[in-house]
Parts: C-alpha cells; structure tokens; sequence
C-alpha cells in the first residue's frame, strides 16, 4: 500500500466532525502541492491556527 495513514483521534478528541476533516484535508492537499512554496506553507498555518482556536482541547481552562 501507500499513501498517508492519519489519526483523527487529536481532531475528535477537539470535537472536529466530518466538515472539519475536508478542511484539513484540503489544507494538507494545499501545502503538499505547494511544498516549496513559503507563502501558501504560511497561509495554511494561519489557517491551522484559526481552526484550533476555534476547538481547543480544554475548553474550560482560559
């Protein structure tokens, strides 16, 4: 076989569901794509960050 095996328990554990993992997917897929590209290699990390935020993985500690 090949490919890449990811876990998704780091992103249930957060409460992502199904819409979520398309978007990491498609994040994933971008900066495979781009992998000399520094711009779009920063944006997705943005972009990575704003999700997380959005499901912090204890969410009663501020």
């Amino acid at each position: 076989t090949s490919g890449i095996r990811i876990g998704t328990p780091a992103m249930t554990t957060r409460g992502m569901k199904e819409p979520e993992m398309k978007i990491i997917a498609e994040l994933i897929h971008r900066v495979l794509s781009n992998i000399n590209n520094e711009d779009v290699i920063k944006q997705v990390s943005e972009e990575v960050k704003i999700l997380c935020s959005k499901f912090p993985l204890y969410p009663d500690l501020n």
